[in-house]
């Protein structure tokens, strides 16, 4: 595994000789945050090697190379996750391919379900804990070069960055909710029995992505943001049938928010 992922980032190296220095991952419906990029290089999943290809609606699959306010950064436009093959190392893959491009920081978004009543359809939520019911990424032998072997989970999510965006909010009349992610396999949508143990056990929002990645990246000590764009709601009587469609169309209507909080963030990072 170690020599696939530094063959893939010498491959991407040698492709682009560029070295960003934050990572971001653009869940379902978001992709069009690159529009905010000064785009060098875009490169098709399908094009590099070992890399995980994306089968769901929504999500593109290119790896982009460029400038966010003048600072180096390479996006997926994107992401696989593990219903797809049920192989967590191919959902980490990315993340860890990233680490050897140079990054220090990285930037995640998605789309979930929001469980905690308060919220609503069209929120954005600052994650600011997990709770993982997907396969752990680091479970097998470890690869002492990429991280330890029992890995610290007490500040997930960087203090420092949640600080910077809550102040960006602020500043742009932005409401931001704050709270728990629960990442689980999928791909079915969620029961409303499920729904309310998310809400049990701590949970404020649900999806199928995520916390595998910020596994693997504070795994390799990579510092890490996550939103979640509430795109459907969990809550005793606003539970409805939705569709994956309906999941896009609210994510692509807080682009232009989203948009403004990262691009700021980055500028300010």
């Amino acid at each position: 595994m170690l020599a696939q992922i530094k063959n893939t980032a010498e491959f991407l190296k040698n492709k682009t000789d560029f070295k960003p220095k934050i990572g971001i991952i653009l869940g379902s419906g978001l992709g069009s945050f690159v529009d905010e990029i000064d785009i060098k290089f875009s490169i098709s999943y399908d094009d590099i090697p070992d890399f995980p290809v994306s089968t769901v609606e929504g999500h593109s699959g290119k790896l982009i190379f460029g400038y966010v306010n003048n600072v180096q950064v390479v996006v997926m436009q994107g992401r696989f996750h593990y219903y797809e093959e049920a192989d967590i190392q191919k959902v980490v893959f990315p993340v860890r391919v990233m680490k050897y491009l140079g990054i220090k920081k990285l930037i995640i978004s998605n789309a979930s379900g929001g469980v905690n009543p308060e919220f609503e359809i069209g929120d954005m939520m600052i994650i600011n804990d997990h709770i993982n019911l997907i396969p752990n990424p680091l479970v097998g032998p470890n690869h002492n070069e990429l991280g330890t072997r029992f890995p610290d989970m007490s500040q997930p999510y960087c203090k420092k960055m949640i600080s910077i965006i809550e102040e960006i909010a602020k500043e742009n009349n932005i409401n931001l909710k704050q709270g728990t992610y629960v990442g689980v396999t999928g791909p079915t949508l969620e029961t409303p029995a499920e729904y309310n143990y998310f809400r049990i056990i701590g949970g404020d929002t649900v999806g199928m992505s995520t916390v595998p990645e910020v596994i693997a990246a504070r795994h390799m000590n990579l510092e890490c943001f996550g939103i979640s764009v509430i795109t459907d709601l969990g809550v005793p009587g606003k539970i409805k049938v939705v569709t994956h469609e309906d999941v896009q169309n609210v994510a692509n209507k807080a682009k232009p928010i989203l948009a403004k909080l990262i691009s700021e963030l980055i500028r300010k990072i």
